[in-house]
């Protein structure tokens, strides 16, 4: 099939992001369709530099990352930025896209973050895949522009699989929203051969990644929420703690008194390999989850938890509901408080090789790109 896969990899230039939209490209590409991705800049400074630490209209750093990635993969001639404010397209040129589009099968808007311009409205197929759930349903009870958009979709999925289940709180509006989630290709996350069960247990994350919302009366936070129950885990427990910590109100000296090691993120995720090498050097994943994923009971995962499982590293995650879905309980464990996590340490330090290894498996049979990408087109 002609595939037209809307995403974010310019405007936001770092290794994670990368990861989470491009194997979506290359993994749709392995499984033989002809897939063009595209993205556009909007009318407000929304390039990251990851160097700079700013936000403007050049997109200069995002082409060259961009092109490296998808030139290396065997995809350079399959994408496509138009720059709004200097009305220009970069990669492939807009009748490129337009003859793309003419004859394309299905669209897939990852994350909703691209509106669909006139192009792309014969499109017999156009679905929008939510990645924030919850926050992504109050905006389009909210907002009516980002609502208008989501109508022009006749397809929706989430990474909130509890959506619509009695457990789970997240309104669903008018929307449909069958459940998906990451895709991830196993060549690109290669097990490290070193016994890492010395290493730290380490994540990548922002302290606030927006401002808390609130819904029926309810506030719904960010991780920096959901952290204060655990700020003591390294006082804890005989283990090594990291975080690649972003975020302006992070307040990284308060949490190095409670044990934490904490880096610069800009460090891991400079490049999509320096994000890989860091997964690959840890021990193992442990995280919180956004305030909102947990109390809502959303059923969301995570595509950074998901590269660690393939990396062969286990993974301690917060629970969301995901266990409901994902089995749980060898290579990768759910916690809701800090007395659960003595016994699942424990657990993974009797063995920490078969750990690694059943991590991979738990990779291999819920998040393999090809299940994942099959399930989606053949629900779409």
């Amino acid at each position: 099939m002609k595939i037209i896969l809307l995403g974010y990899i310019v405007r936001g230039p770092v290794g994670g992001l990368v990861w989470h939209h491009f194997q979506y490209a290359l993994g749709l590409k392995l499984l033989g369709n002809d897939v063009l991705f595209l993205e556009q800049s909007g009318n407000y400074p929304s390039c990251y530099n990851p160097v700079s630490h700013e936000f403007s209209t050049d997109p200069s750093f995002g082409l060259e990352f961009i092109n490296s990635i998808f030139s290396k993969h065997g995809l350079k001639h399959q994408w496509a930025y138009f720059d709004e404010h200097s009305n220009q397209w970069h990669g492939k040129t807009k009748q490129e896209v337009i003859t793309f589009s003419k004859d394309a099968d299905i669209l897939l808007n990852l994350s909703g973050i691209n509106q669909l311009d006139d192009i792309f409205l014969n499109i017999p197929i156009k679905a929008f895949i939510d990645t924030d759930p919850l926050f992504t349903q109050i905006r389009l009870l909210k907002n009516p522009a980002m609502n208008q958009n989501a109508k022009e979709h006749n397809a929706f999925f989430s990474f909130g699989e509890n959506i619509g289940n009695e457990d789970c709180i997240i309104p669903s509006h008018q929307y449909n929203w069958a459940p998906t989630r990451q895709p991830v290709i196993p060549g690109l996350w290669i097990q490290s051969k070193e016994i890492t069960s010395k290493a730290n247990w380490t994540t990548v994350m922002q302290w606030e990644s927006y401002e808390n919302v609130e819904w029926n009366g309810k506030v719904f936070g960010m991780k920096s929420d959901s952290f204060q129950g655990f700020l003591n885990t390294p006082k804890i427990f005989k283990e090594q703690f990291e975080l690649a910590l972003g975020g302006s109100t992070a307040p990284t000296e308060k949490l190095k008194t409670y044990g934490w090691n904490i880096i610069n993120p800009t460090e891991v995720t400079l490049t999509p390999e320096s994000y890989q090498m860091y997964i690959s050097q840890s021990k193992g994943e442990w995280s919180v989850a956004k305030e909102g994923y947990v109390s809502s009971n959303s059923g969301w995962f995570s595509e950074r938890s998901a590269a660690y499982l393939m990396s062969g590293k286990p993974v301690v995650v917060q629970e969301t509901g995901f266990s409901k879905f994902i089995k749980s309980g060898k290579g990768l464990f759910s916690f809701k408080s800090p007395l659960e996590l003595e016994s699942i340490f424990n657990e993974i330090n009797l063995d920490y090789n078969s750990q690694s290894k059943h991590a991979r498996e738990i990779a291999m049979e819920y998040f393999h790109f090809e299940k994942v990408l099959k399930h989606l087109l053949e629900k779409i």
